[in-house]
């Protein structure tokens, strides 16, 4: 089976200009096919205010009004995605800018209300791997925003860890794939105050003595979660770290396998 690569930027990385050229620097680098996924929210705030729209987050997480959807559409799906293409392009990458609803390729539904109304919000449920294949044979590199579509004409914003975990599952019928998600730590820490503490494998197992010794807490509990539900579901290997472990020749960054 062919191997495929999906890899996950966070804001602070799209936010710093230095640190995306240096990112994209080392996508171009990375062989074989290859899928880039990313968020943007900090760039949505920082609009959302010059616009006078007030940015609404409970316990971190966005409230999506119909405001707040056409600022992410125009910040994902424009001014982010569109900027990071031209980069690629430059670097020789063919890359493909892309929502969920081009092609149909990430189908959602509007989360439903429970204790709090998220809005415009969608929970993937279906990823169309044999259109997003198309594009990778005929030798583009498919570039996501968060956002996806409930093919009945509404876009919804959408978690990019969860972008990048639903179309790794959707391409493991096709391809060996493997997550990378990329932020601003070397991986998952020992210890929080030493950036080098990096817990080099996790499993199983060794998850399960994580979360006991409270190494594993809060924020980070639902995105190894994540990470272990996409293994369960077909994809091989996920790598969480900087963006130096694309080249592997940096050893420091996490490794999760069941």
């Amino acid at each position: 089976m062919e191997k495929l690569s999906i890899i996950k930027i966070g804001g602070n990385i799209i936010e710093d200009e230095t640190s995306l050229n240096l990112f994209l620097n080392l996508f171009s680098k990375v062989e074989g096919k290859k899928i880039l996924v990313h968020g943007g929210g900090k760039r949505a705030t920082q609009v959302s205010a010059k616009l006078g729209i007030e940015s609404k987050l409970i316990n971190g997480r966005r409230i999506t009004d119909k405001e707040t959807l056409e600022v992410i559409t125009m910040v994902y799906g424009g001014l982010v995605n569109k900027n990071i293409v031209a980069k690629l392009q430059a670097l020789n990458v063919d890359a493909i800018g892309l929502t969920g609803a081009d092609i149909n390729a990430i189908q959602s539904e509007k989360r439903p209300v429970t204790t709090i109304d998220f809005g415009f919000v969608g929970d993937v449920k279906k990823v169309n791997s044999n259109a997003i294949d198309k594009l990778i044979k005929a030798d583009f590199t498919p570039i996501f925003c968060a956002i996806t579509h409930d093919k009945n004409g509404q876009l919804l914003n959408t978690n990019a860890d969860t972008i990048a975990s639903t179309i790794a599952v959707g391409m493991s019928t096709i391809y060996e794939t493997s997550i990378y998600y990329c932020f601003e730590l070397n991986g998952v820490l020992n210890n929080f105050n030493d950036k080098d503490s990096v817990v080099k494998h996790i499993n199983s197992e060794t998850y399960k003595s994580l979360l006991k010794d409270k190494i594993i807490t809060d924020g980070m509990i639902p995105k190894i979660d994540n990470c272990f539900d996409a293994l369960h579901n077909g994809v091989k290997k996920v790598y969480i770290g900087n963006t130096a472990m694309l080249t592997k020749e940096n050893e420091n960054f996490t490794t999760i396998t069941l």
